[in-house]
């Protein structure tokens, strides 16, 4: 936290978690309806998280549109050297 006005505080830096398997296949969720109107609510489906020893499921939810046309690219698991990576999900 900044002591004077006007300081600049850091993003926190994002730590890259590396599975040692494979994510187990993807869980499908019937998305509720939206609570407003569609062209404001996207559904971010489920996805596996890493907590460092096993996988843990995060269940899909609505969050609103940052701006009129973006776009929510899902999470994914890519293969990367002997592992899985988890590229994050995001707004294009």
């Amino acid at each position: 936290m900044c002591a004077t006005a006007g300081c600049v505080v850091a993003p926190p830096r994002h730590v890259e978690m590396v599975a040692s398997a494979p994510p187990p296949p993807v869980r499908y969720e019937a998305p509720p309806p939206p609570p407003g109107p569609v062209e404001r609510w996207v559904w971010q489906p489920g996805h596996w998280r890493w907590d460092g020893r096993e996988y843990a499921w995060d269940p899909g939810h609505y969050v609103e549109r940052p701006m009129r046309n973006a776009v929510w690219v899902p999470h994914q698991w890519v293969p990367r050297g002997n592992g899985w990576v988890m590229v994050e999900g995001h707004w294009q």
